[in-house]
């Protein structure tokens, strides 16, 4: 259990707070939820409409933290609760959002609807009741960066000042109109743009919180066991699905953006020194990432199968990949961007904070639980004859 003599970066008590927590039923914030409950004193209002994450925190009442997290099945677009929350807490952490990429350009709508408009409340019920807000945003909000503009054969290529990305001097570059992917991004980016302007105007304190792909167990679904068939989720459950029913992994566009991956556990301590040092994280913006953990999706598609076929038992398919264009993967109006390597610079300085796990220990940890928790589920599902038309 929690120690009652916990303090903060600069020697302070920690005071126990109340912290209404928007999302506390998804990856993100079942993770954060456990981390409160097991190792601090502070309590949750957990707002979801879904609670399958995070019932194992919710009951029985035998809990050692029970009656520190309180469960409140609501949708923030049309509840009148929602600001009654907010003033009964401290602190308001909003991890609501559509984050999978696949929507971003076939539900162009719901994405800007879910990552701005809906959150406009969120921001102006903190605002209003002075209540300090941690909104979580999105690396997307970066877009391009200036050296996919450069020549292929630059050299300027392989200079850090063309790629890695900084919170206070990177644009955020997108694409044209007509690719809807960047629907999310610029959704993410504007209501940054709302959020720094309250604290501008009138005062609110906030942090933004951009995460670098955060990878662990809970992450998204499996299609067809936990999620719709039809369903594309994010990079890696969309392997994790692969590797369960002994498929090629498939390599949008031959695989060869770059990313950075971060384990949530590693993350999870980041948000939690945010929360609990707000003088120095309030009016501050945070990439959240991993940049020793950076390979190109075809790079993770090896790695994931080799770790698979160790954690699984299984030899590795003879042939662990094919090719898949973005139109047809994703559909129209897809677009990518080629590098996102997060600068630490302030999060460290700010914060202490440094990621530890390696790419490969996620990966071993991820999908130990994936094998785990789906394998069974997945061979029975693919066992079932298939209804004739």
């Amino acid at each position: 259990m929690a120690s009652a003599a916990r303090v903060d970066l600069d020697g302070n008590p920690i005071r126990p707070i109340t912290i209404c927590m928007i999302g506390a039923g998804g990856f993100i914030g079942s993770h954060l939820c456990e981390k409160l409950m097991s190792e601090t004193q502070h309590k949750v209002l957990a707002v979801d409409v879904y609670n399958d994450k995070i019932k194992h925190l919710l009951e029985p009442a035998s809990l050692p933290w029970a009656g520190r997290i309180q469960f409140h099945r609501l949708n923030i677009k049309h509840d009148s609760r929602l600001e009654g929350l907010i003033k009964m807490a401290d602190l308001t952490i909003n991890l609501a959002a559509i984050c999978t990429p696949a929507d971003y350009n076939t539900r162009p709508l719901d994405t800007i609807y879910s990552n701005f408009i809906d959150g406009l409340p969120v921001v102006k019920y903190c605002s209003e009741n002075g209540k300090r807000l941690i909104h979580f945003s999105t690396c997307e909000v970066y877009g391009k960066t200036i050296g996919c503009f450069l020549p292929k054969d630059s050299p300027l290529r392989q200079d850090p000042a063309y790629y890695v990305l900084k919170e206070d001097e990177s644009p955020c570059i997108f694409g044209p109109i007509e690719k809807q992917r960047w629907s999310y991004a610029c959704a993410k980016q504007l209501i940054e743009r709302l959020i720094y302007a309250e604290g501008a105007e009138n005062g609110l304190e906030f942090t933004i919180v951009r995460p670098f792909n955060w990878i662990g167990p809970r992450m998204d679904f499996i299609p067809g066991i936990d999620g719709p068939s039809e369903g594309v989720p994010r990079v890696l459950a969309c392997f994790s699905n692969n590797l369960l029913r002994r498929e090629p992994l498939k390599l949008v566009d031959g695989g060869q953006s770059q990313r950075t991956f971060v384990y949530i556990k590693d993350a999870i301590e980041a948000v939690v020194l945010m929360i609990e040092n707000p003088t120095r994280a309030n009016g501050q913006i945070f990439n959240v990432g991993n940049p020793n953990n950076e390979v190109t999706v075809r790079q993770l598609a090896e790695m994931m199968t080799q770790v698979y076929s160790k954690v699984a038992g299984e030899p590795p398919l003879e042939t662990p990949t094919i090719n898949v264009s973005s139109k047809e993967f994703y559909g129209e109006g897809y677009d990518d961007s080629d590098k996102r390597i997060p600068d630490m610079t302030i999060i460290n300085r700010q914060l202490g904070w440094n990621p530890k796990t390696s790419l490969w220990d996620l990966l071993e940890s991820t999908l130990t639980y994936q094998h785990r928790t789906y394998a069974q589920a997945v061979k029975q599902a693919m066992s079932k004859p298939i209804p004739s038309s």
